[in-house]
């Protein structure tokens, strides 16, 4: 069974990055660049996993975390906060918003496999 990964990111590079490898690795994506255009697709047709990179224009993915987790319906999917904002406090208000793991970019494709892993198994 093909698992489906939806990938939040701001950053046309990081995205594409992502994209790339989940698909490459056999993951089904879906891609959007903002919390806002995210959050209905999510409601629609929730995925497996989310990536949530955390400093997004507009809805930030802290808020659109607690949207999902919020949401009885969705609230079971993992969430995996993807930031560059990697010091103790910034894991701690990450956690908080409702993030199931966290991944400090720049990250290892080895990392992001292990975490895929962890909630995929």
């Amino acid at each position: 069974m093909t698992r489906t990964v939806l990938i939040v990111e701001d950053n046309e590079l990081n995205l594409k990055l992502l994209d790339d490898l989940l698909q490459a690795e056999g993951y089904s994506t879906v891609c959007f660049r903002s919390g806002e255009e995210a959050l209905p697709a999510i409601r629609r047709d929730p995925p497996d996993l989310i990536l949530m990179d955390i400093r997004l224009s507009g809805l930030s993915g802290l808020d659109a975390t607690r949207a999902i987790k919020g949401d009885l319906a969705l609230k079971g999917i993992p969430v995996v906060a993807v930031t560059a904002c990697a010091m103790a406090e910034d894991e701690q208000e990450i956690r908080a918003a409702g993030c199931d793991g966290f991944l400090a970019k720049p990250y290892s494709i080895d990392s992001l496999l292990a975490v895929l892993g962890r909630f995929l198994a």
